[in-house]
């Protein structure tokens, strides 16, 4: 016994020993975003706000993996955003005016993990409020004083947030854990147990639109019934599209609940902000780009026909890590022969290449950026004729789409150029009978905006100064379609990373071959990995 309590001693004393260091990392790359992006941020945000109003955030839940182990925690885009806090249950509260907090005249508090150094001893270190404060330049207090926090609703006019998650797992021995977070929150505002931000959305548009916009706002709203059943047992929204005549549209209107509670205008307001791309977020993009580009440079070069999925995808990430890459953006997709013909194909589970063509989608995510970057190459190191004429009329669809990335065209406007080019060649090739048949060989959109998402926020509106997306068209056959079966089990797709500026657009991924010629001849350099092997498994 004498010498367990020696051992736990000896725990306590190096617990209290580290808990006594300072509680702010270091340990980070040097271009990482200050303070001073977040708060530019934040005042950009509050400056949008309603009079008398509250916005507030979330961090995002812990998802457990299977029994005691969770996943790596991942902080919610907009969280990250506007704080650079990158620690769960958190809160951040934005006022539209300044208020007093706790003796203090400020917009703004971040509620967070306070110190504790026995969790720390197993997780590592936090920030703490006092290391958050400083790091972040914020008004900060613990998580643990939220539930006393007086929010004052009745003084407020709008509370502004994003829809709170629904898979929020409850730890009963943490008392500000999110769920309980989010609890809190529920009770400070009276948010109702049938609350619906879907709803909520379209009673605010009708409110603000319905009358002039009219026939706008009822074609809107028979496309959401059609999505959702839900909609179709609401009285006012029901009220609201038989209404007939101005009187009867305006009686509609007037009848649509208020509430303070708002879970739109954010999305729409930060969706906005984020589309648009500062230099600082520009230079974290290009680092995220240029990386995933060398990755598909070095499988070009180690690539045989042996090599499985999987190790493809692991000489992916094994370069993002090399250089620093703290996650992938999303889960790496590595389809060889018919596998390339599923979308989202992550199984990444086929023991070789062999002869046939290899999509690879993969982006590395680097201080929260990331990039998307997807080439298709032959296992073999060479296009079969098959091959090269998929191959070429997507490279083909992608140049025409790259063309209509400008400042004021309309976000559809790559994807109608490249849809053009993709269902012309299938006509052209056998492959379909109609034009309108291309959607069953291309059956995604061009282009998503990218950033803190790999879907990034945006309007998709007319494309802006500074917006970065993707230009992605594809062709997949797999096996059984309608078609030669020589075209069977090919699926390409090219993907690269584009600027828009005042300027014109800039291709961020370029780096990456794309032309055949370009990427057989890549195909043919030597390997660093070549004389890389590990010994057999029995």
């Amino acid at each position: 016994m004498a010498a367990i309590r020696l051992c736990a001693l000896l725990v306590w004393l190096a617990v209290s020993a580290a808990s006594a260091q300072p509680r702010i990392s270091t340990n980070k790359p040097s271009d990482t975003l200050d303070k001073n992006f977040h708060q530019q941020r934040r005042e950009l945000l509050r400056k949008q706000l309603p009079p008398r109003s509250v916005a507030v955030f979330f961090a995002n839940p812990v998802r457990n993996r299977a029994n005691d182990v969770d996943f790596y925690f991942h902080q919610d885009p907009d969280f990250y955003y506007l704080t650079g806090y990158k620690e769960p249950n958190a809160v951040l509260l934005l006022f539209s005016e300044t208020r007093n907090i706790g003796g203090r005249q400020t917009t703004e508090v971040l509620f967070v993990q306070p110190g504790d150094p026995q969790s720390e001893m197993w997780n590592g270190k936090r920030l703490g409020v006092e290391g958050a404060a400083t790091a972040l330049g914020m008004v900060t207090e613990p998580n643990t004083a939220f539930a006393s926090f007086a929010l004052d609703t009745a003084n407020l006019l709008h509370i502004l947030f994003k829809e709170l998650p629904h898979d929020v797992r409850d730890n009963p021995r943490d008392e500000a854990d999110l769920y309980s977070l989010m609890q809190q929150f529920k009770a400070k505002v009276g948010y109702p147990a049938n609350f619906d931000a879907t709803r909520q959305m379209l009673y605010s548009l009708v409110r603000q639109q319905g009358v002039e916009q009219h026939a706008e706002v009822k074609k809107y709203l028979n496309q959401m019934y059609r999505r959702s059943g839900l909609l179709q047992d609401d009285l006012f929204l029901k009220t609201y599209l038989e209404a007939t005549g101005d009187a009867a549209v305006k009686k509609a209107v007037a009848a649509i609940p208020v509430s303070k509670l708002d879970a739109a205008t954010l999305e729409q307001v930060l969706g906005q902000m984020r589309e648009e791309k500062t230099e600082e977020e520009l230079h974290l993009l290009r680092k995220a780009i240029t990386m995933s580009a060398i990755g598909q440079i070095e499988v070009m070069k180690a690539m045989h026909p042996g090599m499985s999925e999987m190790e493809i995808q692991g000489i992916h990430e094994f370069v993002f890590k090399k250089y620093g890459a703290q996650h992938v953006g999303y889960p790496s997709i590595v389809g060889a022969g018919n596998n390339a013909c599923v979308l989202h194909y992550i199984t990444n589970d086929k023991p070789s290449a062999g002869n046939n063509l290899v999509l690879m989608d993969v982006g590395a995510e680097y201080e929260g950026y990331t990039a998307d970057v997807t080439r298709t190459i032959p296992a073999n190191g060479k296009f079969s004729p098959e091959q090269k004429v998929i191959y070429e009329l997507v490279l083909e669809a992608q140049e025409a789409g790259m063309k209509q990335c400008k400042v004021g065209n309309a976000f559809q406007a790559p994807g109608q150029a490249a849809q053009e080019v993709i269902a012309n060649g299938l006509l052209k090739l056998g492959i379909i009978k109609d034009k309108a048949e291309a959607r069953r060989y291309f059956p995604h959109g061009t282009s998503h905006y990218l950033g803190l998402d790999v879907h990034d926020a945006g309007s998709y509106g007319p494309f802006k100064h500074n917006t970065v997306i993707t230009v992605e068209p594809g062709i997949y056959i797999p096996e059984g379609s309608p078609c030669d079966k020589k075209w069977w089990s090919i699926g390409v797709r090219i993907e690269d990373d584009i600027l828009i500026t005042s300027k014109g657009w800039e291709n961020l991924s370029k780096q990456a071959p794309r032309t055949v010629a370009e990427i057989e001849k890549m195909m043919l350099q030597s390997s660093a990995l070549e004389k890389f092997s590990l010994p057999k498994l029995d």
